[in-house]
């Protein structure tokens, strides 16, 4: 059983419901990712989200495109992530999962960059652009290299497609609350929302569900989190680092704590 599987499991079997919270490598620049993982980390994440800077994240809304452009125009590259990956992993044992899409893994090398991801202590994988009906590209590499796979399923996935990414994922099956973006509302849309999640419920039974995009609030986590096994939080977290970071009368130490507190205000109560 994989670090992310047992986690999960682990927190599942406690009455506890996850939470997965999201960064892309570099920004708001290649030298603050790490102590912003850290503070996360400290403030309860029970599984990182690590963004692999793309120039055409289509699954993404307004803040992380910019947070991904910005990590680009630092000239971040797919080995600053890995390198990310591995000083993280030097000093935590919570869970890290790399997210991004597929044309940065293919011209990396399929087989090189499973490899030098398990390598840097990465423990699964989140390709919002690889389907689940061609996942065999990937599939085979990931579990050689002891890497999760996480497929995607969305409120207008057929019944069948669902049992389908359920029986073809390790680690969770990521829930998108939303046929959008991330970062899309979710104020008009929660008992929709909601009963999808509930028909989710009724068809995963191989993998836990965390339920990502739109998700701002623990209120909005705690409501969702009634048919998931936890929750996912990206944009709202980029956005507030934007923010922080443009305050120029913080300290780095006050940035930091701000985010801590961001984490831990979040939690539903689990933690590692």
């Amino acid at each position: 059983m994989s670090n992310l599987t047992e986690t999960l499991h682990r927190l599942k079997a406690q009455g506890n419901k996850a939470m997965g919270l999201f960064l892309t490598s570099g920004f708001p620049s290649p030298q603050e990712t790490l102590p912003i993982l850290q503070a996360l980390d400290a403030g309860g994440a029970d599984f990182l989200e690590l963004g692999m800077p793309f120039s055409d994240p289509l699954a993404e809304g307004l803040p992380i495109q910019r947070s991904s452009a910005c990590a680009l125009g630092h000239g971040v590259r797919m080995d600053d992530t890995l390198r990310i990956a591995a000083a993280f992993r030097a000093h935590s044992t919570t869970p890290l999962v790399l997210m991004g899409y597929i044309n940065p893994i293919l011209r990396y090398g399929i087989s090189n960059f499973c490899h030098a991801a398990r390598s840097s202590g990465v423990d699964g994988l989140i390709i919002p652009d690889l389907p689940v009906e061609e996942g065999a590209l990937l599939e085979g590499c990931a579990s050689t290299a002891g890497l999760d796979l996480v497929y995607l399923m969305a409120p207008n996935s057929p019944d069948a497609r669902v049992r389908r990414i359920d029986a073809r994922s390790s680690g969770f099956v990521y829930a998108v609350s939303v046929t959008g973006i991330t970062g899309s509302g979710l104020e008009h849309r929660m008992q929709a929302v909601e009963r999808y999640l509930e028909r989710a419920r009724m068809l995963v039974r191989r993998n836990p569900i965390m339920v990502g995009f739109g998700i701002k609030t623990r209120a909005d986590a705690e409501r969702l989190c009634r048919h998931a096994d936890g929750f996912v939080v990206g944009s709202a977290l980029v956005g507030l680092i934007e923010g922080l970071w443009s305050d120029e009368s913080l300290s780095a130490t006050a940035r930091l704590k701000a985010v801590q507190d961001y984490a831990r205000a979040l939690s539903l109560g689990s933690g590692t």
